[in-house]
């Protein structure tokens, strides 16, 4: 592939916006996401977040909030492609899926399997209390019905080398007929971010497949977004992953970190695909005006 698609990730779950730059509110979201819309990115990949003050830092699952967003994003970046979250603990899906039917995206994120979700400090003591974020076969069942009611192209979230596998198996037990592919890779519990693991990856996906790799760290995750541009894959960066540029410096928010991003492509020779040449590329249909999603 040639032309390359770049994601941004634009604000994360839990990250909290009182200690760290993280977008939260619709005009703060369609301003961040400008900026990286600037330097290339096609694709946003979004959360919502609760909107009182002082509760940025917790998820919502709130339709109008994610309206609201979703609106302001549209608005800000013409054409923008909109990657919704749809990540849950436990079995209750209506909220992730109430917000799809309210905002239409025409890729929503799919956790693709299960994973104790863990991080210890130094001493040995867990960094927050060991949780399974569970993804059953049911869960997803229930996330890819609703995607397809919409139209909406499933993203797979990929912990690890098992999960990756099951895609093709959740294909041929007639769960979906296709899918992107996301290599989670930085949470300690799951893939680490390495070249060997992510090459190790590729071999379990069909030839023909469009992926990616989310690559949570600091400045090591740059060689492997330079490895993924040049084996073809399509790249996420944004301030849900990393706070951090090449050279260790911090950056100022989602566009310092997709332009770093387009440079990695264009050292891979490649050219960045526009809205609709990703549309194209993916097999997407354009959703034209807010009205498509009322």
């Amino acid at each position: 592939m040639d032309k390359v698609i770049l994601t941004c990730s634009v604000n994360g779950v839990l990250t909290d916006p009182r200690t760290h730059p993280v977008p939260v509110t619709p005009a703060e979201m369609a301003r961040s996401a400008r900026e990286a819309f600037e330097q290339g990115a096609a694709i946003m990949h979004i959360h919502f977040r609760d909107q009182r003050p002082n509760f940025g830092h917790l998820p919502t699952w709130e339709p109008e909030i994610a309206a609201s967003i979703a609106s302001a994003i549209r608005a800000a970046c013409p054409g923008v492609i909109i990657n919704q979250s749809t990540g849950v603990i436990g079995a209750d899906v209506s909220g992730p899926v109430a917000c799809m039917e309210r905002i239409h995206p025409e890729i929503a994120a799919c956790n693709a399997g299960s994973l104790n979700y863990l991080k210890s400090r130094e001493d040995g003591s867990w960094a927050w209390p060991p949780m399974l974020f569970d993804n059953p076969v049911n869960k997803i069942t229930k996330m890819l019905e609703a995607g397809a009611k919409l139209g909406t192209r499933p993203e797979f979230e990929c912990f690890d080398l098992g999960i990756v596998r099951s895609v093709e198996l959740y294909r041929r037990a007639g769960m979906m007929r296709t899918g992107l592919y996301n290599l989670v890779m930085g949470v300690a519990s799951g893939m680490p971010v390495d070249h060997d693991v992510l090459a190790l990856c590729r071999r379990f996906m069909p030839a023909s497949a469009h992926w990616q790799a989310t690559l949570i760290g600091r400045a090591e995750i740059w060689p492997v977004h330079q490895k993924v541009a040049e084996m073809g894959g399509m790249l996420r960066a944004g301030l849900e992953d990393s706070f951090f540029l090449p050279d260790g410096g911090r950056a100022r928010g989602n566009g310092d970190l997709i332009a770093a991003l387009a440079t990695c492509a264009k050292q891979a020779g490649r050219v960045i695909a526009s809205p609709d040449e990703a549309r194209a590329l993916l097999g997407l249909s354009a959703h034209d005006s807010e009205v498509a999603h009322a």
